[in-house]
Parts: C-alpha cells; sequence; structure tokens
C-alpha cells in the first residue's frame, strides 16, 4: 500500500472516530434555542480553530513562495525585479485570506450572529 493511501486512510479513520461520539449526545434545549449559549460557545471555538488554521497554514504558503523567490533570484539576478514583484503579489493575496478568517472570527466573537 502506498504512502499516500495509508496516510489518508488514518487521517479519515480519525476524523470518523472523533465525529462519532456526536451523534451520541442528546439535543439539550440551550443549544437549539436562539439565544442559547451552547451555540454562541461553539461559535466562539470554531473561529478561534478556523483563525489557528488559517493563519498556520497562510504562513506555511507565505514560507513557501519566499523561499522560490529567493532561489528564483539566486539563480537569474535579472530577474530579480519581476519576481520580486509577483511575490509581493502572491504574499498580498495570501495574507488577505487571513485577514478575512480574522475579520469573520471577530464577527462571531463579538456580534454573535447566531444568536445572543
Amino acid at each position: 500500500m502506498s504512502r499516500r493511501l495509508l496516510t489518508v486512510l488514518m487521517m479519515t479513520m480519525t476524523a470518523v472516530m472523533f465525529v462519532t461520539p456526536l451523534h451520541a449526545q442528546n439535543v439539550s434545549a440551550a443549544a437549539t434555542s436562539p439565544g442559547g449559549t451552547e451555540l454562541i460557545k461553539w461559535s466562539i471555538i470554531t473561529a478561534g480553530f478556523a483563525l489557528a488554521v488559517a493563519a498556520a497554514f497562510g504562513a506555511l504558503g507565505q514560507s513557501r513562495g519566499l523561499a522560490a523567490a529567493v532561489e528564483g533570484i539566486a539563480r537569474n539576478p535579472s530577474a530579480a525585479g519581476e519576481i520580486r514583484g509577483n511575490l509581493i503579489l502572491g504574499l498580498v493575496l495570501i495574507e488577505s485570506l487571513v485577514i478575512y478568517v480574522l475579520l469573520i472570527s471577530l464577527i462571531l466573537f463579538f456580534v454573535k450572529p447566531f444568536g445572543g
């Protein structure tokens, strides 16, 4: 079995392991009411996780882009201007995605659009 297939299978099994207990829980009145504290709590937790994932993968994408740009400039110094311009454009687009997730997280934290 290939390593990639094994990784996908292990991730799928892990996801199923974490999701399965959710089906066994009872639905409380606080979770179903529009002003329930459960919904507010979980929206804040979800916003925090979304911000953490976006920041982590945004930083990973920026570091890979920066490494490729520096390598390209080292191989061909005469193309430094074009590479630098494309690098800055790419970094701005990646950072804007992280800022959008931060904005959504702040909306979930302070405005509480799901109730309360």
